[in-house]
């Protein structure tokens, strides 16, 4: 285990990248998913970063939001619209395919998935990154301001569903869910970005699981990208 000086000096490097618009990866826990995320600020999605996401990782492409932001635009998390009683009734195939087995958590953190109005199919590096990257920018131009508004404005650029696929963060944020999604959101916070950040997950070549850790620590050290685990953000915030 490295020593606390260098603890906080691993995530004062992370910070600094992240305030900086660079990478930073992140390993959740042993006791979680045991996955690596490769992460950026949403504002700084370009196609080559989205590219980049695609190629090097493998996982799923996702947008990692603040519960703040869900709430100014009124995104609903995924579980609870597919549990709504009158959608069930209208829709019974939605009673059989329940979320009620996690192996990781008790709720998911997807809500829904967006392309931006200006995209053709939404899939290309340059779609994907203009929904990503305009997101957070909107997001940054109207927290603070009330819902309505914030709705309306979401409607004049995005429509559902999309290539990109939303996760929000469980109301308290880490010291409620130590999700893949809280830290995304935390290392945002944590640098002064808009709580939105791009990210997927790291497999192994042949897909078939998570990136080793070793295998995580030396892609982070190839290419220069600061690397932290959720401990060492839980610790860094005394939570």
């Amino acid at each position: 285990m490295a020593p606390p000086g260098s603890m906080r000096s691993d995530v004062g490097a992370a910070i600094e990248a992240f305030a900086s618009g660079e990478p930073v990866m992140i390993f959740d826990s042993d006791f979680r998913e045991r996955e690596t995320d490769l992460l950026w600020p949403a504002t700084a999605a370009t196609p080559e970063v989205m590219r980049r996401l695609r190629n090097d990782c493998g996982g799923l492409l996702f947008l990692a939001i603040g519960n703040e932001v869900g709430e100014l635009f009124g995104l609903p998390w995924l579980q609870d619209i597919h549990t709504h009683e009158s959608l069930v009734e209208d829709n019974p195939v939605l009673s059989r395919l329940v979320t009620n087995d996690l192996q990781y958590d008790s709720k998911s953190a997807f809500t829904l998935s967006l392309n931006h109005r200006e995209t053709y199919t939404g899939i290309t590096d340059r779609d994907r990154s203009l929904t990503t990257r305009r997101f957070g920018e909107l997001a940054g131009e109207l927290l603070g301001t009330d819902s309505d508004s914030a709705m309306d404005a979401l409607g004049l650029e995005f429509r559902t569903p999309g290539h990109i696929p939303l996760c929000r963060e469980s109301p308290g944020g880490l010291s409620t869910r130590q999700g893949h999604t809280e830290l995304a959101v935390a290392m945002a916070r944590l640098s002064g970005q808009v709580p939105c950040t791009i990210g997927a997950e790291m497999l192994e070549p042949e897909g078939d699981g998570a990136l080793s850790l070793d295998g995580a620590r030396k892609y982070a050290e190839r290419h220069g990208i600061p690397m932290i685990t959720g401990d060492d953000i839980l610790s860094s915030m005394r939570i």
